[in-house]
């Protein structure tokens, strides 16, 4: 499939939005097949290549092309097993591409390591993150709570189905203040009632700071809250 399609593009260079089947992209080579096309490509818009194996090195050849591709703003690697090797190719890609918008990383083994870190807080494009079944710790919590009192344009955040626990969900109370926070889905982060009660107090607090968030998701639970100023 992945063959028929770079064919297909190199036959016709007029394709938008592209979605891969599940499991038809399996070997790192279709991953550095693709990539060939972001290098290239003028009018590609979505690219969705989730529940697919690129792996490590596929996931970094995607991400060496992003650092040159001026037109994608949607990227979904959900389940793609891209681990520590394409994290880091794809922080580089943050600080340097200017278009995408949503990047969706879904059950991937990322880390949240120095660079990735560092890069969500310098990036200025990038309105929707997803690092959801991560593998994240109280630890990771933390660190993105630091991402969030820096980065200044990310309105969607989801890094639920993580671990982050009580730490990393009081931590990430500090996100409630962002100037351009809306949407937080931190279910199933075994944050327990404690850090709810704390997500909670933040929640109120942060009503009378004029913020934006008008969405947040904790467990079964989902909370919403509406500024009218």
């Amino acid at each position: 499939m992945t063959r028929l399609f770079y064919r297909s593009y190199k036959e016709c260079k007029k394709f938008q939005v592209v979605t891969l089947p599940k499991y038809h992209c399996t070997k790192e080579e279709e991953g550095r097949l693709l990539a060939d096309v972001l290098y290239t490509n003028t009018t590609l818009l979505s690219l969705d290549l989730g529940h697919n194996k690129l792996g490590s090195e596929g996931g970094k050849a995607l991400a060496d092309a992003l650092c040159q591709n001026a037109t994608l703003t949607s990227l979904n690697l959900s389940h793609n097993l891209i681990r520590l090797q394409g994290e880091q190719a794809l922080a580089e890609a943050l600080c340097k591409n200017t278009t995408l918008m949503s990047l969706n990383l879904h059950n991937n083994f990322i880390k949240l390591e120095g660079a990735l870190a560092d890069a969500l807080c310098k990036n200025t494009t990038l309105i929707s993150l997803n690092l959801g079944r991560n593998g994240l710790t109280s630890k990771k919590g933390q660190i993105l709570a630091d991402v969030l009192c820096k980065n200044t344009t990310l309105i969607s955040l989801d890094p639920s189905h993580n671990n982050l626990r009580l730490k990393g969900g009081k931590a990430l109370a500090k996100a409630f203040f962002n100037a351009s926070l809306i949407d937080l889905n931190l279910e199933n982060n075994n944050i327990g009632f404690k850090g709810e009660n704390a997500l909670e107090k933040a929640l109120k607090d942060a009503c009378h700071e004029n913020i934006k968030l008008t969405s947040l998701k904790l467990q079964v639970w989902e909370f919403l809250v509406y500024y009218i100023g």
